[in-house]
């Protein structure tokens, strides 16, 4: 595998819409829950740590036993039980399948895709499959998981202007001892060890439908 591929997965240019989703923040940044860098830098650590713990066992798993995809799509399912987080999952995963299909054009990239659309196609596992079928290595698929959640959180705080942009690269910088340490610990969960660690957030995001004004979808 060349190490371009992984560049390109993880760059912001990357058309898998993410850019449109807030993890959750933007719920709570109106509620009053992020009123600051303090409270930035906690919500960034507690979803860096919720992905660890609730998506990274399905996308490893996945990525070993592509043959799984259905279990654990159908696992993926039961355990977002938070609207919001369930159907931002599964366009995302959707749209994931979708971006390899055209991106990289292939039988397999393309039989993925028809598998996809006939399932809840959440994006935790649907990640995993993805990544290996275009050649990215468990290794990588765990790193841009976490990656991309960092990401997406300090993405959204400075279009939302929690933060500017020099600070929330800051802010990613000063991340990585905790997904170095989230990916450490996680790496090694089954299936079924997933978890929700941070119900505060949950709980937000789950209220996103109801703010008043939006600029995410979830």
């Amino acid at each position: 595998m060349s190490d371009w591929l992984a560049w390109q997965v993880v760059d912001s240019a990357f058309p898998v819409g993410t850019f449109a989703h807030s993890w959750g923040l933007e719920a709570a940044w109106q509620a009053g829950h992020v009123d600051g860098d303090a409270a930035l830098r906690r919500f960034l650590t507690e979803s860096i740590q919720q992905t660890g713990w609730g998506a990274l066992p399905l996308v490893n798993a996945a990525w070993h036993r592509p043959n799984r995809l259905e279990e654990l799509d159908a696992l993926n399912e039961a355990f977002l039980t938070n609207a919001v987080a369930n159907r931002a999952s599964r366009v995302q995963g959707r749209t994931l399948a979708a971006t390899a299909a055209r991106v990289w054009p292939s039988p397999a990239t393309a039989a993925l895709e028809a598998r996809v659309r006939g399932g809840w196609a959440h994006v935790a596992p649907v990640s995993g499959i993805v990544f290996r079928t275009i050649g990215l290595s468990q290794a990588l698929a765990g790193k841009a998981v976490l990656y991309g959640a960092a990401r997406g959180v300090l993405s959204a705080a400075v279009r939302l202007g929690i933060v500017g942009s020099f600070r929330a690269q800051r802010m990613q910088h000063e991340a990585q001892a905790c997904l170095d340490a989230t990916l450490e610990t996680c790496s090694g969960l089954a299936p079924e060890d997933i978890c929700q660690t941070a119900p505060i957030i949950d709980l937000l995001q789950g209220a996103h439908d109801r703010l008043y004004s939006r600029l995410f979808q979830s």
